[in-house]
C-alpha cells in the first residue's frame, strides 16, 4: 500500500514534471516568435537600403553622373 507521503511526492513530482514541459514549450514559442520578428525587421532594413540604393543608380542615370559609392 502506498502512504499518503509517497502518494503527495508522487503528484508533487508529476505536477513539477508537466509544468516544466509547458514553461519549456512557451519559452520556445517565444524565442521562436522574436527570432521571426527579428529577421522580419533585419529584411525589411535591406529592402529599404535595395530601394535607396537604386533611386541613387537611377538618380546618376538620369543626370549622367557616375555612382559615387561604387558597385552596390
Amino acid at each position: 500500500m502506498v502512504s499518503r507521503f509517497e502518494s503527495g511526492k508522487d503528484l508533487v513530482q508529476e505536477t513539477t514534471g508537466s509544468v516544466a514541459v509547458r514553461v519549456g514549450r512557451i519559452a520556445t514559442i517565444i524565442t521562436t516568435a522574436i527570432r521571426d520578428v527579428t529577421v522580419e525587421i533585419g529584411d525589411m532594413v535591406t529592402d529599404g537600403l535595395e530601394m535607396r540604393d537604386a533611386a541613387r543608380r537611377a538618380r546618376a542615370d538620369r543626370t549622367g553622373e557616375t555612382d559615387q559609392d561604387g558597385p552596390a
